[in-house]
């Protein structure tokens, strides 16, 4: 006999998780991020859809299902941002130029930070970011376990923002002349 599916009121799962997803999203893109509060709508209209649609089955809490959804959409978001379009300006404005060297001067850094990273981290991001495998591919594949393959990009990504850090400081540091 299937299980009744839990009665769940979506107005007060909205107002509670709210702020929680929020917090979550800003943290992981950054506090500056225009973009989270769009995402977290993003979030909450996925989530309601989805209890709609009875994808909520009830085997877990309402919290572990839109917590699962919140991350799915922050990876999405990041390799959506990560993928690099081809623009073609028509015109070459001073300001353009000045900000197109400093994003090559932050991807030099980026680049050269990664290549700093340990070789399980370096794979671990590889695997997961740029080659788009799954947290269960991407454990099948290094012989771990889908928890193992979070910890690492989690400790991956601190190391990353702590060593681009540290090249902003010495960038924005005055040169002794």
């Amino acid at each position: 006999m299937p299980r009744p599916r839990p009665e769940i009121d979506l107005d007060a799962v909205v107002a509670h998780f709210r702020p929680i997803i929020g917090f979550k999203i800003r943290r992981a893109l950054g506090w500056q991020n225009p973009d989270w509060e769009d995402l977290t709508n993003e979030v909450l209209a996925q989530t309601i859809a989805k209890v709609k649609a009875g994808e909520f089955r009830g085997d877990s809490k309402i919290g572990t299902f839109i917590y699962t959804i919140t991350c799915r959409r922050i990876v999405d978001y990041i390799r959506e941002k990560s993928k690099i379009a081809p623009r073609f300006p028509e015109e070459i404005d001073v300001s353009t130029a000045q900000n197109r060297l400093e994003e090559e001067e932050r991807l030099r850094d980026l680049t050269a930070a990664v290549a700093a990273l340990p070789p399980k981290y370096r794979e671990v991001l590889d695997l997961f970011y740029y080659r788009e495998m799954s947290r269960e591919e991407t454990a099948l594949r290094l012989g771990i376990t889908p928890a193992q393959v979070s910890e690492r990009v989690y400790y991956a990504c601190k190391l990353l923002q702590k060593s681009m850090r540290r090249a902003a400081m010495s960038f924005s540091s005055p040169s002794p002349d």
